[in-house]
């Protein structure tokens, strides 16, 4: 599972679950789960997921990580890019061929987690691609 601390619980959970079209699990109204293939996203607010790690919430800049989504085709990427935006995302990567073989983009979600959009032919394991 991936946990996000959050800055705004109820703006996260609109741009997850409206914005991107996220399928949400029913949970406290402290915490958001969202199901994603093979794992779940959950929200949880900033402060109160610092205390429970016993570190500052205080943070600026990168993170020293991003989230990946891949997808089975180029106009994909572009689909989801699509809805991000609409959700308020900012675009931190413009779409581009990649130097493996690939087409991606990167976006920014209302707290700055990073997200890369990709297809890469050499990596999709998709719901037809999976065995009988």
């Amino acid at each position: 599972m991936i946990t996000l601390g959050v800055s705004d619980l109820p703006r996260s959970v609109v741009f997850y679950e409206q914005g991107l079209g996220l399928p949400r699990m029913d949970s406290p109204t402290e915490v958001a789960f969202f199901t994603l293939n093979g794992t779940w996203l959950g929200l949880y607010g900033r402060e109160a997921l610092a205390e429970d790690a016993s570190v500052s919430g205080e943070s600026s800049g990168f993170a020293g990580f991003s989230l990946a989504h891949n997808v089975g085709s180029e106009p994909e990427v572009d689909h989801v890019m699509a809805q991000a935006e609409s959700a308020g995302a900012v675009v931190t990567k413009p779409a581009q061929k990649t130097e493996w073989g690939g087409y991606a983009r990167y976006f920014a979600d209302p707290d700055g987690y990073l997200w890369e959009i990709a297809h890469n032919p050499l990596f999709w394991v998709g719901p037809s691609d999976e065995p009988a």
